[in-house]
């Protein structure tokens, strides 16, 4: 069952998209450092990023100085939420965002 997946990319890029499997989303040579789910905040323009990747665990933030994010989701803060009570990660205030088409 297809489900909304999101990974980030050793290369800093995030993938999302309706998928079975995390790994559906890596492209040729992708090396993932996490993923999770995602959903549209539309009330507060937000993109939310949650849970773990069966495959590839959590979002290893720490390991990138910047996201690239698709275009369309321009002016979307993005936020990923921790599931144990950790502090949310604002992924927008946290990282530097750069667009790509």
């Amino acid at each position: 069952m297809e489900q909304p997946k999101f990974i980030i990319t050793m290369d800093g890029f995030l993938r999302l998209g309706m998928v079975n499997q995390h790994k559906d989303l890596l492209l040729g040579d992708d090396k993932c450092i996490g993923g999770g789910y995602y959903q549209f905040d539309w009330t507060s323009n937000r993109l939310i990023l949650d849970r773990a990747s069966y495959d590839f665990g959590r979002p290893r933030w720490h390991l990138l100085d910047k996201l690239q994010v698709p275009a369309s989701y321009r002016g979307l803060r993005i936020v990923y939420l921790y599931d144990d009570n950790q502090e949310d990660y604002i992924v927008s205030d946290e990282l530097r965002i750069e667009y790509y088409e």
